[in-house]
């Protein structure tokens, strides 16, 4: 569900108003809808993004989720150094740089240039000068076959109107039997409010209703927009696109982790998941 946690509600105050945001809508959203709000929302909202999360993400590190998940440990692209990898929808691309620091070139795309000059402000601080590209992950800038492995922490694949589209795009540019390893926000979470509190425990959308959620302006303009899959969907959508999946890994709240992070948070998780980190293989 929405990143806009009701428990935060000076978080997102800048942006919200930054862009006139006025309400929340459930209602069909189109691709180049989804694109400019989202591409609007990111700008607006980087600032305080990196603010706020740019200490427990680093500037070189690779955290998967808000449970604290992070690729040193797990190595769920496997072996990386010597390897061309994608990060689509890179945010300030402390992941990339991470892989780069591990023998990988890597190279990031993010539909944000706010979020972007975030990336660069990180390259120049590590020294470490991670290709940034501009791009929508529906429409990848890059040759056939040309990358040994994708990855995704938490970026693109919950904003676009599409997975199957993505998942396409991403095995495309994927060469045959590469690694395409992403992470969303565990679908079981849309069925409750976005709060870490005893509220966010009461069961309140259905999980079946996949009908956007959409912040809108007084005109009803999409501000920012987000999708709801079923973990069904996303297998299913995967499969179609030639992935087959691995693992799917569904991270148990950290004893000790005391962070709250908008909806994620000790009380949250240590009762349902918040994460959902889906392994595939191009066949």
């Amino acid at each position: 569900m929405s990143q806009q946690s009701v428990a935060e509600p000076d978080r997102h105050a800048q942006a919200e108003e930054r862009l006139g945001t006025a309400g929340v809508a459930y209602r069909a959203v189109s691709a180049p809808e989804a694109t400019a709000a989202n591409l609007a929302w990111w700008d607006a909202d980087a600032d305080d993004y990196q603010a706020t999360h740019g200490g427990f993400l680093g500037d070189a590190d690779f955290v998967w989720c808000p449970e604290g998940v992070r690729e040193a440990d797990v190595a769920l692209l496997g072996e990386v150094a010597g390897k061309r990898i994608l990060e689509v929808g890179c945010g300030q691309a402390a992941c990339s740089r991470w892989l780069a620091a591990q023998g990988a070139e890597a190279v990031a795309t993010d539909l944000s240039a706010g979020m972007l000059r975030h990336a660069r402000e990180g390259n120049e601080r590590t020294g470490t000068p991670v290709p940034l590209v501009q791009a929508t992950a529906e429409s990848l800038p890059f040759a056939d076959a040309s990358f040994d492995a994708a990855c995704s922490a938490f970026g693109a694949v919950p904003f676009v109107a599409s997975v199957d589209v993505v998942f396409a795009e991403v095995r495309r540019v994927l060469r045959p039997g590469a690694r395409w390893v992403f992470s969303v926000t565990h679908p079981m979470r849309w069925i409750f409010p976005d709060d870490p509190g005893p509220q966010g425990l009461t069961v309140t959308q259905p999980y079946f209703d996949r009908t956007p959620y959409v912040e809108v302006d007084e005109e009803g303009v999409a501000t920012y927009v987000e999708y709801h899959r079923t973990l069904g969907d996303y297998v299913r959508a995967l499969s179609d696109a030639g992935f087959a999946l691995t693992d799917l890994i569904e991270p148990a709240w950290p004893e000790g982790h005391t962070r709250t992070w908008g909806q994620w948070s000790p009380l949250r998780g240590k009762l349902f998941p918040g994460t959902a980190i889906f392994c595939t293989q191009r066949g």
